[in-house]
């Protein structure tokens, strides 16, 4: 993407590279593990479902808070500090819940959880958009998220069977620190970011800190656009990962292990969707926004395939393409950041687009399921189609603002 990466030399960016690539292993894991303990926590503080569900809500209140200010962050320290402080934040989280705290802590506590896992999403997805092949970088980012995500729930269920919940907790948070060492010993200082100038290269100019940024960058239309492309994106992730299994057993009558199997086939396509299509994409010599368009017309096929084929083998392959075309957007999204606004914006700029897709995480999802409640789960797949379509009109109109000359595929790395 030509103005907007710097040259870094290979053996520089290797390394953290790879620990970036660790850290959303680890951040997938520590999302995958939610649903395992939640019967566990539910005996645990003696709650019911909705109860113990508003801690969903708190991660993400911090999760936003995140992104609303990891540009600002960035922009005054550096990556390396951004890091340090998202990684402090979610290992601090974690210690403490691992004490098992009163419940009201327990909410309040998932605040800083959510802004560690934001800082540090918002933080790693900034520093990889700034390197050379940057789409494909991100996807493969993003697919070792879902290694995690699938990674968790065995991980979350085996430790269930000797130690109380609380211990995934505490091995999430001791397996961070080593994470965030790695970083401060292998980032080089004033390690370029997407747009991002180093601290020691001068202060922000006035009206570039704290607040200024944000506002700066809510008031750029294409970042606007790209924020809520990403909420849908989030939410016709998650509606069909939350409501795919219900839809199935009980809409297609399908066992709940061959359920699970189709689940977990949605899933692994995702997951592959992202280590596969930018690399291939590349060798067709196809850009990041022609790419993100045909995996838009992929999900929209798999989706009437979902609706209209029924069947074991087809539920299994039409869910594994949907994921397979999924995949992509999120990461690649991110990899076009750069082109949104202007060089001094991106990092609030991938901040706000990583912070505001946590709303469509949490909107989108339930709005299936009282959809499912009302008129039955057999909407899930005209609702899906419906997010799919929107998803293909936004990114129609992310992309009417972005500069032809800056389409350009991004220099290959080194």
């Amino acid at each position: 993407m030509p103005g907007r990466q710097q040259a870094v030399p290979r053996r520089q960016w290797q390394a953290p590279v790879v620990v970036a690539y660790l850290t959303f292993v680890l951040a997938g894991v520590s999302g995958g593990v939610t649903g395992v303990l939640l019967p566990a926590q539910i005996r645990d503080y003696g709650l019911d479902m909705a109860t113990i569900g508003t801690t969903f809500f708190t991660f993400s209140a911090g999760f936003m808070l995140a992104g609303s200010t990891s540009g600002m962050l960035i922009h005054r320290f550096g990556i390396r500090t951004a890091l340090a402080v998202g990684g402090g934040a979610y290992v601090l989280a974690g210690l403490y819940t691992a004490v098992r705290p009163p419940f009201l802590a327990l909410l309040a506590v998932q605040v800083l959880a959510g802004y560690g896992t934001g800082i540090l999403e918002s933080a790693l997805n900034t520093f990889l958009a700034g390197l050379p092949n940057s789409t494909t970088l991100l996807n493969r980012l993003h697919a070792f998220f879902g290694v995690g995500a699938l990674a968790g729930p065995l991980l979350a269920t085996w430790i269930l069977g000797f130690a109380p919940w609380t211990a995934v907790w505490l091995v999430l948070a001791l397996a961070s620190v080593p994470l965030i060492a790695a970083f401060l010993v292998t980032l080089p200082a004033g390690a370029p970011t997407a747009g991002a100038a180093p601290p020691s290269e001068g202060t922000p100019k006035p009206g570039r800190t704290g607040g200024g940024l944000l506002a700066a960058v809510s008031r750029e239309p294409a970042v606007l656009l790209g924020a809520v492309f990403l909420a849908v994106y989030v939410g016709l992730e998650l509606s069909v990962g939350n409501w795919a299994f219900t839809f199935l057993t009980d809409e297609r009558g399908q066992s709940d292990q061959l359920a699970g199997y189709i689940v977990s086939g949605y899933w692994l396509g995702l997951t592959a969707g992202r280590f596969v299509i930018s690399p291939l994409a590349a060798r067709m010599g196809l850009t990041p926004i022609g790419m993100t368009f045909a995996c838009l017309f992929g999900v929209t096929a798999a989706t009437v395939l979902v609706w209209i084929v029924p069947g074991t083998a087809p539920a299994f392959a039409s869910f594994a393409l949907f994921g397979f075309f999924l995949g992509p957007l999120f990461p690649t999204t991110m990899a076009v950041a750069p082109l949104l606004a202007s060089p001094a914006l991106v990092p609030t700029t991938i901040g706000l687009l990583n912070g505001v897709s946590v709303i469509g995480g949490a909107l989108f999802p339930w709005l299936a399921g009282a959809i499912g409640e009302g008129l039955g789960v057999w909407t899930l797949p005209p609702y899906a189609l419906v997010l799919a379509l929107l998803q293909l009109a936004v990114w129609r109109m992310v992309t009417d603002r972005i500069a032809p000359a800056t389409t350009a595929p991004g220099p290959a790395a080194p």
